[in-house]
């Protein structure tokens, strides 16, 4: 049989020969339409798109980590480095709107101000908060003390100036990048199921709301992935963002290595896939069985496998005694370093998080640590105490493990939708943004007998419940999820910081307050009253940024009001609209359940500030910015949230000094890997080196930790970084007070990594007592995979 290829050949041969001008007609159309139909993709831009990236991991030492408010989960190494992503789509000649998705627990008020700030004093005012959104992600595992109001950092000690520092200056670098990588370029949407990603931890609570409600949905969680692809009209697709409900709870409340936990995996491995062979095939054409993309097989080429000589070489290179460097060298020696691709952009991969209140990692179930039995299912408790029972991620007990899989499997599916996406958005770029005191709204909500009655949210106050936490950490002493009692011990524990009068109680009602946040302001204001909500359209896009953590039938509410208010308007614009809610953004200010989850009083409910009318709150007000989006009108800024910066208190103490033994230099190896050693793959490869603490340093866009290969006989190229999922930096000292520490540099050696000679290297800076700062660097003996 003839190709389709040659049978056209032949066609336009004859039809060239006959009539040609009708043929040259004819020959453009249908290339056009081949190449229309043949590449989903190609389209007329009609935006401008610009994207960015920027390293945001804070100190990897002495900081307690945000998230899961345990005083124990100091963080002591890196799993791999936080980043803050960008997007900014603007029209020719008009609007623009930026999106910026941290690898963090969650934005933070002070920070989102710091950044506007700045963005205003260098670019005026072309970026402001009304079309600025800043998202965290929701990852319990980085460093805290980076937010305003004392409830948030009490467990950090307070206010910590580098974690605070290295995420305002992060998200600037981001969006500056995206400013001036802006290019014609085009943006398409798609949307498909992911059904192993999370469940939910609360079923309890949902199975309060209506059934009717419920019986509109298959699931008690949303497994709907939002996927937004960039791409470039010169450089092709350029980067992806999605939006997909899931907690950042896979690594647990002992981790103490900084980690951007599942959702940072996800978008390390997409971007990774799409560096190796340029977002062109599918994803079960780039992986190895360990679930990570290959890399190093990409970088070094036509290695022999003579093992013999492999070993005979290695053992030519001994460990080198640690020695001065420069701080450039460890950015320099970065795997990805963006010097290395110059020469066009590079792809930038976000995995938003959107309302995953509810929505646990740990697919497994909830289970009793010390029975094996499943948790109880309305108070999840084990012999009547929450502290046994913890949710089990797919790869339990390993942790790390389950952070890779439900990362992957997000991966999995942002990369089937990036291939078939195909829906283009078109259409304005607009924005709405306003701040509101939720602790004093006026709601107003329709009675059961027809008519309205007006009620009104509450300053803000946390149940009983919320100090049980929840199947994904719990928390302490006798407190237990599903309490709408409280206890008269903790009461009197409560009365010693603030005793919530009647009209409070009765606000709350049936919460029973253990903090009653909103009414406690010393040495300053322990929780938000102001919050900022927030739509920005992109074309049939619309993107509601929240300040908390949506339930997933509060979700659904708030979506499906919208869309009813954009499509009721009149407009034909909204026809197709696509909602999403961008959670955790711009602000924090905990949960929002729906008022009948609230009446359960779980961790979710407990944690819902203002009261059992907080969301009808939220719909009410953001039907406002709809509203106002559709008639093209104005909408009052509202009272701008307090800037606290100057009231800060901070009680970590500083580096002071940073030693080694004597006749031993900072970079030197403790624990070397053993003479002429051979490693599968598959196998770990641990060493140690006498280091200093990685506060005096972040190593921001460079690395602590390095895994070279051998190309040729005298040229180390790097392989690893900690930015890979595989190398582990961990950092200790011998005890809490002594100057001396350890980092010990652990490589997972993947499936897909090449047989060669490697070596590890370990970066660092030391104190003096004076206060300067010495980097320096130090390597391990040689050693071969096979």
């Amino acid at each position: 049989m003839r190709s389709f290829g040659g049978a056209m050949m032949g066609f336009f041969h004859f039809n060239l020969n006959k009539r040609r001008p009708c043929a040259n007609i004819c020959f453009w159309i249908f290339l056009v339409l081949l190449l229309q139909n043949s590449r989903g993709t190609l389209s007329v831009s009609n935006y401008l798109v610009g994207l960015g990236s920027y390293d945001i991991t804070g100190p990897a030492a002495d900081v307690n980590m945000m998230g899961y408010a345990n005083t124990e989960q100091i963080a002591s190494g890196v799993h791999f480095r936080l980043r803050a992503r960008t997007f900014i789509v603007a029209e020719p000649q008009g609007n623009r709107v930026a999106f910026v998705n941290l690898d963090a627990c969650m934005a933070s008020q002070l920070v989102t101000i710091k950044v506007l700030e700045r963005l205003k004093a260098r670019y005026g005012n072309l970026y402001t908060e009304n079309n600025v959104a800043i998202s965290g992600i929701h990852t319990h595992a980085g460093p805290g003390g980076y937010l305003q109001y004392v409830v948030y950092i009490v467990t950090s000690l307070g206010f910590v100036r580098q974690s605070f520092d290295v995420i305002v200056d992060g998200i600037e670098k981001s969006i500056i990048q995206a400013h001036e990588s802006l290019r014609p370029g085009s943006i398409f949407v798609n949307k498909g199921e992911l059904l192993d990603a999370g469940i939910n931890r609360s079923p309890s609570a949902y199975l309060n709301n209506p059934a009717a409600e419920r019986g509109k949905y298959k699931y008690d969680v949303d497994k709907e992935m939002t996927l937004l692809k960039f791409v470039d009209d010169e450089w092709g697709p350029v980067g992806s963002f999605n939006w997909f409900a899931t907690h950042g709870t896979s690594m647990s409340r002992t981790n103490s290595l900084i980690s951007g936990d599942n959702k940072g995996a996800a978008a390390r491995f997409m971007e990774d896939w799409f560096e190796e062979n340029g977002g062109g095939q599918a994803y079960s054409d780039s992986l190895q069985v360990d679930g990570v993309p290959r890399r190093v097989s990409n970088i070094i080429h036509n290695l022999h496998e003579n093992y013999d000589e492999l070993r005979e070489l290695a053992a030519s290179f001994q460990s080198t005694p640690g020695r001065p460097a420069t701080r450039f060298l460890s950015v320099a020696r970065r795997v990805r370093n963006p010097l290395r691709q110059a020469d066009k952009p590079g792809f930038v991969s976000a995995f938003c998080q959107t309302n995953c209140g509810d929505v646990s990692p740990n697919v497994l179930g909830a289970f009793c640590t010390d029975t094996g039995q499943p948790c109880d299912f309305n108070h999840s408790t084990c012999g009547g105490k929450n502290e046994l029972c913890y949710g089990r991620g797919p790869g339990h007990p390993d942790e790390f493990e389950s952070t890779r899989i439900i990362g992957d499997r997000q991966f999995r599916k942002a990369v089937d939708l990036f291939n078939k996406a195909t829906e283009q958005l078109k259409g304005k770029i607009d924005y709405r943004h306003t701040y509101l005191d939720f602790s004093k709204l006026s709601v107003t909500l329709p009675k059961q007998g027809g008519g309205s009655e007006v009620v009104k949210t509450c300053p803000a106050a946390m149940g009983f419940a919320f100090a049980a936490g929840t199947t994904d950490g719990p928390g302490a002493f006798d407190f237990k999820q599903g309490d709408d009692q409280g206890n008269p011990f903790w009461r009197l524990v409560r009365n010693v910081l603030k005793t919530p009068d009647k009209v409070q109680m009765d606000c709350h009602h049936p919460k029973p307050i253990l903090l009653d946040t909103g009414e406690m302001t010393k040495p300053y204001d322990w929780a938000p009253s102001i919050l900022p909500i927030q739509i920005l359209r992109i074309g049939q896009l619309v993107i509601l940024s929240v300040p908390g953590e949506f339930t997933t039938m509060a979700g659904r509410r708030l979506r499906d009001a919208l869309k009813t208010a954009l499509i009721s308007g009149g407009s034909k614009e909204f026809k197709n609209v696509h909602v999403v809610i961008a959670g955790l953004t711009n602000t924090y200010s905990q949960y929002v359940t729906t008022f009948e989850e609230y009446q359960v009083q779980r961790y979710e409910g407990a944690s819902t500030l203002y009261g059992p009318h907080t969301l009808s709150a939220y719909i009410q007000e953001f039907k406002k910015l709809a509203t106002a989006l559709v008639t093209s009108s104005t909408i009052e800024p509202g009272l701008q949230p307090p800037d606290l910066l100057d009231q800060q208190i901070s009680l970590l103490p500083p580096v002071v000094l940073d030693g080694t033994p004597p006749g031993v230099k900072f970079g030197d190896l403790q624990f070397d890997v053993p003479m002429n050693s051979t490693f599968k793959r598959g196998g770990m490869v641990s060493v140690t080196f006498w280091s200093a603490c990685p506060r005096n340093d972040l190593m921001t866009e460079g690395t602590f930790a390095l895994v070279e290969i051998l190309h040729g006989k005298d040229s180390w190229v790097p392989a690893y970084d900690d930015d890979d999922f595989c190398l582990r930096f961990k950092w200790s000292r011998p005890a809490k007070l002594s100057p001396r520490s350890y980092a010990t540099i652990e490589w997972r050696i993947p499936e897909s990594a090449a047989p060669g000679v490697y070596r590890i290297r370990h970066f660092g800076a030391s104190r003096s007592l004076f206060g300067s700062i010495s980097h320096f660097t130090g390597t391990s003996s040689a050693f071969v995979v096979a």
